[in-house]
């Protein structure tokens, strides 16, 4: 009979359509046991991305229960160090996917599969997809414990639900299925005007003027100074805010932004939904190079020329605000949060008789976002930008700069070469070939790597071939050649020839100076077992899944770097 009902089964959830939205209340709450309060929100803007889920918090523990929210069965799980770290994956019979992420483990019997299959495989990451008839699973069904694997910075569910052919990643607290406690508005910090000319048919930003706002009421802002904002012909306005929630101190993306002018809207920004495509462009929706300097959200009013339509429900010129010399208008900006709470902002503008005229920089270079393009210096540094990469068309002056100072285990082997302004996000990798004079000894330990905001060095990739080094990369600003000359570093987190007989795993503290940890392996008695790698954390865990035999065993790791360092550890201890 079971195996009759999980073949009905099959071919019912093989042959939906995909998925036009659930009525509110549909699914069960993935996580049982904990308060149910939230530490992120839908579309959240992130370093690179938009926040895919909403993030559950586990109160401060691993190992809660998590649930199947409907009816239909495990599809796939993968294991990875970073991303969800263990993540397990529900097609749904109304055809969407849920998505589990940063799981301590999975339900006994998909545990007893994965362990099988790393076996088989001798690999520790994998990404398994299994048929409708594997894992069938009802609604409130057990399917794995909750943790804080991948890259995770502490205890939490990360959960997700997609659309079935489309994978189009949905707003869950919009449409109704989970409410958590918030009747608090939105906070708007501050405000940015940018005006704007054209040179050549690219648009060409002045530095942005600021405004701070401060709260009259509840849900209701003003700028603290009382003057007219002063406006050129052409530009746009930035908001800068951030949300909160009843009971937590974490703070929440903005769902919605609205703007009109003399009371008839011009823009509109929603937070509905979004392609696994669009989800790098957060960098196109906010203000990018503010956003790299914000704890809240910086979202233009305006959409950019490479910025996709969905986040839009209105631009009007996209976005842009006219004005002519001596004209006062009346702006009115009002955020709202994905559980329906509002705050506005109204001030007045005042166009100005003086506007802002752009000049072209001697040597700078025309890059258009719908072609490729490509900047150089010389014969010594070259960036190839593809069409598309850029959300915006701009001017480019490529500069070579003084070279940053070495740290530990890393040779500087070229000067600094900034292509494109740390300011200019990519959506797409360029291809960065950097000439330099890379000793045969190094050769093989050569890449690329950046300066951060804050002066330090941090690995790029790429490899040396012919005297340059060449790597594809969206990180901007200033790019060097480097080489990696440091192992990883291997530290047991348990004594030689401890007796770990009561313990359940082998813990090892891994982490690498620059390049970054590639792969790990490790045997015990010859014999390979998986382990797992906690990035955030910095360890690596063997966890121990024969019964113990009492007697004296050897383990010896290797763990091997982005560049190909290798560390060797050997040990011995009692199971």
């Amino acid at each position: 009979m079971r195996r009759l009902l999980t073949l009905v089964f099959a071919a019912l959830a093989a042959s939906l359509p995909a998925a036009r939205g659930a009525e509110p209340g549909a699914y069960a709450y993935p996580v049982r046991g904990v308060a149910g309060l939230h530490a992120a929100s839908f579309g959240e803007i992130r370093p690179g991305h938009f926040h895919a889920g909403i993030d559950i918090k586990t109160d401060g523990a691993e190992g809660k229960e998590l649930a199947a929210v409907a009816d239909g069965y495990v599809s796939r799980i993968v294991v990875t160090p970073g991303g969800y770290g263990r993540a397990l994956y529900l097609a749904l019979r109304d055809g969407r996917t849920a998505v589990y992420g940063h799981l301590q483990r999975f339900r006994d019997d998909i545990e007893e599969r994965l362990r099988s299959e790393r076996y088989a495989r001798r690999a520790n990451d994998v990404d398994l997809h299994f048929a409708a008839g594997e894992y069938p699973v009802r609604r409130g069904d057990l399917v794995g414990y909750s943790g804080n694997s991948g890259a995770s910075m502490g205890p939490h569910l990360h959960f997700e639900l997609r659309e079935g052919r489309t994978q189009r990643r949905c707003n869950i607290l919009r449409e109704g299925h989970f409410r958590p406690a918030d009747d608090l508005p939105p906070r708007i910090v501050r405000i940015h005007y940018i005006e704007i000319d054209t040179l050549d048919g690219i648009a060409v930003e002045a530095p942005a003027e600021s405004y701070a706002a401060v709260r009259t009421a509840e849900g209701r802002y003003r700028l603290t100074r009382n003057e007219p904002v002063g406006i050129g012909r052409r530009g746009y306005f930035v908001v800068e805010a951030t949300d909160r929630r009843n009971g937590v101190h974490n703070t929440f993306g903005i769902w919605r932004l609205t703007a009109s002018i003399d009371g008839e809207p011009y823009f509109e920004y929603r937070m509905e939904c979004f392609a696994p495509e669009a989800a790098r462009c957060c960098d196109a929706v906010s203000r990018y190079g503010l956003q790299l300097r914000t704890r809240n959200e910086a979202i233009r009013l305006a959409q950019a020329e490479g910025a996709p339509d969905c986040f839009y429900r209105l631009a009007k010129e996209r976005g842009l605000v006219r004005t002519d010399a001596g004209r006062q208008r009346r702006i009115r900006i009002e955020a709202e949060d994905d559980m329906g709470n509002r705050s506005s902002l109204e001030f007045t503008v005042e166009g100005r008789a003086e506007e802002f005229r752009a000049r072209r920089e001697p040597g700078s270079i025309a890059l258009r976002h719908d072609r490729a393009g490509s900047a150089a210096i010389g014969h010594e540094a070259t960036a190839r930008i593809p069409a598309g990469a850029l959300y915006a068309s701009c001017y480019c002056h490529p500069e070579r700069r003084e070279a940053p100072a070495a740290v530990e285990g890393a040779a500087v082997l070229s000067p600094a070469y900034r292509m494109l302004d740390a300011a200019t996000p990519l959506r797409h990798p360029m291809t960065v070939s950097i000439r330099a004079e890379v000793p045969r000894a190094l050769q093989l330990r050569a890449a690329l790597a950046r300066r951060t905001a804050k002066g330090d060095i941090a690995f790029v990739g790429g490899h040396y071939a012919g005297g340059t080094v060449t790597a594809a990369t969206r990180a901007t600003g200033e790019l060097f050649v480097v080489a990696d000359t440091l192992p990883p570093v291997v530290r047991p987190l348990f004594a030689e020839e401890a007796d770990l007989g009561g313990e359940p795993a082998l813990r090892f503290r891994v982490g690498d100076n620059l390049a970054g940890i590639a792969a790990c392996r490790m045997t015990i008695d010859g014999a390979w077992v998986p382990c797992d790698r906690f990035p955030m954390r910095g360890t690596l865990v063997h966890f121990f899944d024969t019964p113990a035999t009492r007697r004296r065993h050897t383990v010896r790791l290797t763990v091997t770097d982005a560049v190909g360092n290798t560390a060797r550890w050997e040990g011995s201890f009692y199971r």
